[in-house]
């Protein structure tokens, strides 16, 4: 796969055209994710590095602990769990007050309804989240939200809909200089969606110049 070039003017750190700072609680936890399947575009998991961390932040309730608490258990299949902790952590933002600890909450449930099958809901609830970053110029949070609509959509059979998020995830996250394990899964994405959506294409072709004879 071809290497992200970084955008021209800075390098890395911060994209001077947002100044938004890093967010760890957008970052997975990155020692336990071994690759995506290029099926389902899911997350391989270490399974074992994933529940030892668990254990580790198990009574921790700080912010960016839920958050990680929320991924561990998703990640995990502890779908009922994940769901729990995530709307810990969504109260809590309502409490502190801060916005972009809320969209980022959000985004966090929405990911847990999308394993629990909860497709609409996930879908909605991440478009609000998109409007929500695109409105404050949060990048990082659009970006991550793009990529995980587009998730939701592929889950949906809808691959015209998946590729239009993949796309602009991969804009955003050009655009601020992403990591590059964030800018592979999701240039992965695009490019299974289009394997796929070239494949269908084909099989609804007629079949031209073949000729028929009788025996």
């Amino acid at each position: 796969m071809a290497a992200c070039r970084p955008v021209a003017g800075y390098r890395g750190g911060e994209h001077p055209a947002t100044r938004e700072p890093r967010d760890a609680r957008l970052e997975e936890p990155l020692s336990i994710i071994l690759g995506y399947d290029p099926v389902t575009l899911r997350e391989k998991v270490d399974l074992q590095a994933a529940d030892e961390r668990l254990s580790e932040i198990a009574e921790l309730r700080s912010l960016s602990a839920l958050a990680e608490r929320t991924s561990l258990l998703r990640l995990l299949g502890r779908l009922d769990e994940a769901f729990e902790v995530a709307n810990e952590a969504l109260r809590l933002t309502r409490f502190t007050g801060d916005r972009k600890d809320n969209v980022t909450a959000r985004l966090r449930r929405a990911q847990v309804l999308q394993f629990q099958g909860k497709l609409p809901e996930a879908e909605s609830e991440m478009t609000a989240v998109i409007e929500d970053a695109a409105t404050h110029e949060w990048t990082r949070i659009e970006a991550f939200a793009r990529q995980h609509r587009g998730k939701v959509h592929f889950d949906a059979g809808d691959l015209a809909s998946a590729l239009i998020d993949f796309k602009a995830a991969v804009f955003l996250r050009e655009k601020h200089n992403a990591p590059a394990d964030q800018m592979e899964a999701s240039l992965t994405s695009v490019l299974v969606v289009e394997s796929m959506l070239a494949e269908s294409m084909m099989q609804t072709l007629p079949i031209s110049g073949r000729i028929v004879r009788d025996s």
